[in-house]
């Protein structure tokens, strides 16, 4: 028998003075979510995520809408789910249900969805970036124009458009600016050759009070210069100046080069920057940008910038898309059922505690405490992934209370027969769990072999709700083992010198 170790025993404790902090709700540090999250990017509140039964969200259906001449095929509706998803993954929904219905629609469940205009509107639209020229006009932003680049079926191209609304004043207008660190002066003029810094400004061609409305009509199509397949990364920033959020991003090389040379020979005149041919910005050239990063700036909220970042990040859709329904809902559970759920996990747990402690003594007591440390651990991980609680969920979860005394159960029984045979008490804990452990390992290894099969289909399959049983289930075998075997092991340890365990009564015997 393996001497006890002190460095387990506060390795034991330390980590169950952490579950124990993470599973409170108490306030925590920004440094301390960093360093949970490994990144400043990640932090997040610490806190169970609720399913859609659980918290309610939005239920969407969308259909395929495509351009005439165009042919909706299985293959493009199975790129349209990936994208969706990924554009889904990029709003940080947790557990979303995505899958197709028929041959041409798919359903989409968010849980926890606060603003379901936004939200359909970022995975919903087909998220086509176009930087166009313009030559000497000025569009303002919302305009919706035609271009020589790619027809997402959703806008007809015709040979000329009428543009009615409003020019906003120079303030106001969107701009494009590079990403090139400041000079510390700014000369009045600038030349292909001269450094751009933050603080040059786009105007637009002349200037008009907000109040006066200007109908102009303009011709086309436009052509386009380059396209989001020259995008190489976006993400969401913030002006330093001012704050306001801005969107930052680079070219490929083809697309810094064609950028380069566009902007080269085109000082002074207007770049205009669309989304789903709807103008989004148009700037004025004021000289060469030859590094490939830029910024987007506009009067939108930091939800809306993301919302664009993740149109942009992730691609158009191959099909657009028509939304048929969409409708909030609201817990189908409900916190009575939640609070039911864990009536009936505590009763679980309390009815095994009290057979531990009866049956098997000493051991059983050691097993409880194992077996609270488990429920404090499970629950800490549940925030920390952080896992989606389903109704699913939680019946893997009290599953896996029954599971985490399993193979406490094995040990002592083993070690029953051994102090029955006349063995010490050492080499009956000995042989407890070095005979018990084929079993436990053989056991706990086809459960978790069930679990990866049942979260494979549940996520290529859209069944999130097997694939959260199945999470759910794996974390509480995984911890059950630890606390089964180092825990249990190392208390046992801790006693196996005090005078009450030579009396064997305190084994079950």
């Amino acid at each position: 028998m393996r001497q006890r170790s002190p460095t387990a025993l506060v390795a034991i404790i330390v980590l169950a003075a952490i579950a124990i902090w993470v599973t409170a709700d108490v306030p925590r540090p920004t440094w301390l979510k960093t360093l949970l999250f490994w990144r400043p990017a990640e932090s997040r509140e610490i806190k169970i995520q609720e399913g859609l039964d659980l918290q309610g969200g939005l239920e969407v259906l969308l259909q395929a809408n495509p351009p005439a001449g165009q042919a909706v095929t299985s293959d493009s509706m199975q790129a349209v789910r990936i994208i969706i998803e990924q554009r889904i993954n990029g709003l940080g929904v947790t557990e979303p249900l995505i899958q197709p219905v028929g041959f041409d629609r798919i359903a989409v469940q968010l849980p926890g969805v606060r603003d379901p205009d936004l939200a359909i509107k970022t995975f919903g639209e087909t998220g086509l970036l176009e930087f166009i020229e313009l030559g000497d006009q000025f569009l303002p932003a919302g305009t919706v124009v035609s271009t020589t680049g790619f027809i997402t079926g959703s806008l007809p191209l015709t040979d000329t458009a009428t543009i009615t609304g409003t020019t906003q004043p120079a303030t106001s207008v969107p701009t494009i600016k590079p990403t090139l660190p400041p000079t510390p002066t700014l000369g009045p003029t600038l030349t292909p050759a001269a450094t751009i810094t933050a603080t040059a400004s786009v105007t637009p061609s002349e200037q008009i009070t907000p109040t006066e409305a200007v109908t102009t009509t303009v011709l086309g199509p436009f052509k386009t210069i380059m396209t989001g397949n020259q995008l190489q990364s976006a993400n969401v920033a913030f002006d330093p100046q001012t704050g306001s959020p801005l969107i930052a991003f680079s070219l490929t090389s083809d697309g810094a080069r064609i950028f380069a040379d566009y902007t080269a020979k085109n000082i002074g005149r207007f770049l205009c920057i669309t989304i789903d041919k709807s103008t989004i910005s148009c700037p004025r050239i004021q000289g060469a940008i030859p590094s490939g990063n830029g910024q987007i700036t506009g009067q939108f909220t930091r939800e809306e910038a993301q919302a664009l970042v993740v149109q942009l990040k992730y691609g158009a859709l191959p099909v657009p898309l028509k939304v048929i329904s969409s409708r909030t809902v609201g817990p189908t559970l409900g916190q009575d059922s939640i609070n039911r759920s864990l009536t009936a996990g505590l009763i679980g747990i309390s009815m095994v505690i009290v057979f531990m402690l009866l049956y098997y003594r000493l051991p059983g007591l050691l097993a409880d405490i194992a077996l609270l440390l488990y429920g404090t651990l499970v629950f800490s991980l549940f925030k920390l992934i952080p896992v989606t609680l389903t109704l699913a969920g939680i019946a893997g979860f009290v599953l896996s209370i029954g599971l985490a005394v399993d193979a406490n159960i094995l040990i002592f029984e083993r070690m029953k027969e051994e102090l029955r045979a006349g063995r010490s008490l050492k080499a009956a804990i000995r042989a407890g769990f070095d005979r018990a452990w084929p079993s436990i390992r053989d056991s706990n290894a086809s459960t978790l072999i069930t679990c990866a099969i049942l979260f494979w289909f549940g996520s290529n399959f859209g069944a999130s709700i097997v694939a959260g049983f199945a999470l759910t289930l794996a974390i509480g075998v995984l911890v059950s083992l630890f606390t089964a075997i180092a825990v249990t092991r190392n208390l046992l340890t801790l006693v196996m010198d005090m005078d009450i365990t030579k009396n064997h009564w305190w084994f079950g015997v």
